[in-house]
């Protein structure tokens, strides 16, 4: 693994006698130890009574340690615009737009949404506060990525109880979309709007798609469903990868949910960072979902699997707006005809 690989290399410099080393040596030499461990824990899970014989710091030490370097990388990488960027201009939304439609031919979408349910150890005394639908307790991270399997938001924290169709809500970016504060794009002029986009567990709305119910299709409907799916999948793919990446997803986090929060944090904004700066390492040939352009078979990239790891449960029907169904019922005229894809007919 690669994240395995930069940690060996930064815990072999640490192997001589730092003994009669100059303080300030021994002080970097210390931190960069501190770094190899965390990135050691991020890429396996292992337990810190595990690892406090390979990176020779106590279990005590590490449990400050690592969630304050997982701060510290969070904190770093994330205010650098490149690594992990809300945008925040129309012209920055229609250009994640214009990747959609090249890459996926699904017009005017801002992201793909999806969620997971994190598996933790409960805090005590928290009862069935973080217990969910998989019978496992859980912090629900919520994200929406851009067409190039990059994150441009993360949101973790609500608790595993809260029913799938209320998690979005609890969100900063739900909010702001139901107040019209995230300066999306205006319609187009064929009167077509700029689209979220998720699967079942989310309710239909204007600004936000999701597949016609499996009950009350026919060919035209078949055909959004599927190019939905094609730029929804996305997101499905980018959780796989990070949850392949970071074993410390695959395993149940024991720590106190804020330091939860640091772990995870710094999961996916390493995601970014790998994903921008070594892709072909980071994402080998077979990670991603790659689609024949003529026959349009799909060959499966990642997803993200384990008994620790679950996705959101498909939500209840929920009567969604006149306006929100006209939309929905706009873009599946769109994919029939004039948006329809070479080659594919149903």
């Amino acid at each position: 693994m690669l994240l395995e690989t930069k940690t060996k290399k930064l815990q072999d410099k640490n192997i001589a006698s730092v003994e009669n080393l100059p303080s300030f040596v021994t002080k970097t030499l210390d931190k960069m130890n501190e770094n190899a461990a965390t990135l050691r824990y991020l890429a396996t899970g292992r337990s810190y009574a595990d690892l406090k014989f390979s990176t020779r710091i106590s279990a005590q030490s590490l449990g400050h340690i690592i969630p304050e370097t997982c701060w510290a990388i969070y904190e770093t990488l994330a205010v650098a615009p490149q690594y992990l960027k809300f945008p925040a201009t129309a012209i920055e939304w229609i250009e994640i737009a214009n990747v959609f439609e090249t890459k996926w031919q699904f017009s005017h979408c801002l992201g793909a949404v999806d969620g997971k349910h994190v598996a933790i150890s409960p805090p005590p005394d928290s009862g069935s506060y973080f217990y969910n639908y998989k019978g496992f307790h859980s912090l629900v991270l919520m994200a929406i990525a851009n067409a190039n399997y990059e994150f441009i938001y993360v949101h973790l924290g609500t608790n595993g109880c809260v029913s799938d169709g209320g998690v979005i809500a609890c969100t900063s970016f739900y909010k702001m979309l139901k107040q019209g504060n995230l300066n999306l794009p205006e319609d187009t002029p064929e009167g077509f709007p700029f689209v979220f986009v998720g699967d079942e567990a989310f309710a239909l709305r204007e600004d936000f798609l999701k597949p016609f119910n499996s009950r009350l299709l026919n060919d035209q409907r078949r055909i959004f469903n599927d190019r939905l799916s094609r730029a929804r999948r996305v997101v499905e793919n980018t959780f796989g990868i990070l949850v392949a990446r970071f074993g410390v997803l695959k395993s149940r986090i024991c720590l106190n949910p804020e330091n939860i929060d640091d772990v995870v944090m710094a999961c996916c904004v390493l995601h970014n960072f790998l994903r921008i700066k070594t892709s072909q390492q980071y994402t080998p040939q077979g990670s991603l979902d790659v689609e024949d352009p003529e026959t349009h078979i799909l060959e499966t990239g990642l997803r993200p699997d384990g008994a620790n790891i679950a996705a959101l449960a498909r939500g209840h029907t929920r009567n969604a707006s006149t306006e929100a169904k006209r939309v929905r019922d706009l873009y599946t005229n769109y994919f029939n005809n004039d948006g329809k894809c070479r080659g594919k007919t149903k």
